[in-house]
């Protein structure tokens, strides 16, 4: 798998994560741990993305 095509997933389930995330936040009966551990994994994938966009390019 190429870096853009992995950068790409990552952004992906980062998106899917974030409208996730909303979702529960506006759904009454949904649990506070819920919340944290979609946040959690939102983050995780976040900094994995920054990670990858520092790495130097090696052509």
């Amino acid at each position: 798998m190429s870096l853009a095509s992995h950068l790409e997933e990552l952004q992906r389930k980062h998106s899917d994560l974030a409208r996730e995330l909303d979702e529960a936040m506006n759904h009454p009966s949904v649990d506070d741990m819920q919340i944290v551990m979609l946040k959690r994994r939102k983050l995780a994938l976040k900094d994995e993305i920054e990670k990858l966009k520092a790495r130097p390019t090696q052509h």
